[in-house]
């Protein structure tokens, strides 16, 4: 299946995407971290009964809607991987060299609300350097710990695109890179979530990222260093993922640092991630 947050009537509503192209409104959660955290089996059974009932009523179209981020107001900060594609780490060496580490490298990302499809990108007047990484983020659906490689998959609710908006010169200033990736407005996600059974096998999907048009990453989820399960296994064994923690996977080469020289997003930019079986989530630079 594949979930929506959207707004309808002034209100925030969840949604999941009906056989016939159209929406239909979920009733029975308060919001997306809601559905996430305590729907049932059977009400899954239940959904996609309705999702392919050709009697469901209720349903409106996507003109009818704003598109909002699947997960508008994340439960708690987005777990990072860095530098998880080798492209990447060969690009950014000579500003800050991870050759030859071998350990998985996680930070933290503040998303106190985050954008959608279609919403502006800020451009803050403090940030000369706005750069993008096109991202796989997991959505985990149940409290795990302690949870071994070969059963972490079985505790992921869903799939959708991140893009891992970064203010360079602020991510440097300060050593940590928490502050100039968490500004409000640097955390896109969408345009929905893909149910885990719905995608298949997660180490060969396709990404890419576009800034005008112009293809600026390319890669496959196959050439992940660190990949989704081990990664969910070794965090859980220090602490537990709630349901809803959103983990985003880390980002292929070609963002605007590696560049020579650097070709740093501005005002007007259309930036657009794409993920294979997920969709496209577009941005513009205010």
């Amino acid at each position: 299946m594949r979930f929506y947050t959207v707004e309808h009537g002034g209100r925030q509503l969840a949604a999941v995407l009906h056989k016939s192209g159209k929406l239909l409104l979920i009733k029975d959660f308060s919001d997306m971290n809601s559905l996430i955290e305590h729907i049932t089996d059977e009400q899954t059974k239940k959904l996609e009964a309705m999702c392919n009932d050709d009697n469901s009523e209720g349903l409106i179209s996507f003109e009818e809607v704003k598109l909002c981020s699947p997960v508008p107001n994340p439960k708690q900060d987005i777990i990072c991987l860095g530098v998880n594609y080798k492209e990447h780490i060969e690009e950014t060496q000579d500003i800050e060299s991870f050759v030859g580490n071998e350990a998985a490298v996680y930070f933290s990302k503040r998303a106190n609300y985050a954008i959608g499809d279609g919403d502006l990108i800020p451009n803050y007047d403090f940030v000369d350097s706005l750069d993008y990484e096109v991202e796989l983020g997991v959505i985990i659906g149940k409290d795990c710990r302690n949870v071994s490689e070969q059963n972490a998959l079985g505790y992921v609710f869903g799939y959708t695109i991140v893009n891992d908006i970064s203010g360079r010169n602020m991510q440097f200033l300060h050593k940590q890179w928490f502050f100039g990736k968490s500004l409000d407005g640097y955390t896109a996600i969408g345009p929905c979530i893909v149910s885990a059974d719905e995608i298949g096998d997660i180490n060969s999907l396709s990404l890419t990222c576009r800034v005008n048009g112009e293809i600026r990453q390319s890669s496959n989820t196959s050439l992940m260093i660190t990949k989704i399960p081990q990664a969910i296994s070794e965090l859980s064994r220090g602490f537990m993922l709630k349901a809803g923690t959103i983990i985003s996977t880390g980002t292929p080469g070609g963002v605007a640092l590696g560049m020579k020289p650097p070709r740093y997003l501005k005002s007007g930019d259309e930036v657009v991630c794409e993920i294979e079986k997920i969709g496209k989530l577009k941005n513009i630079v205010s």
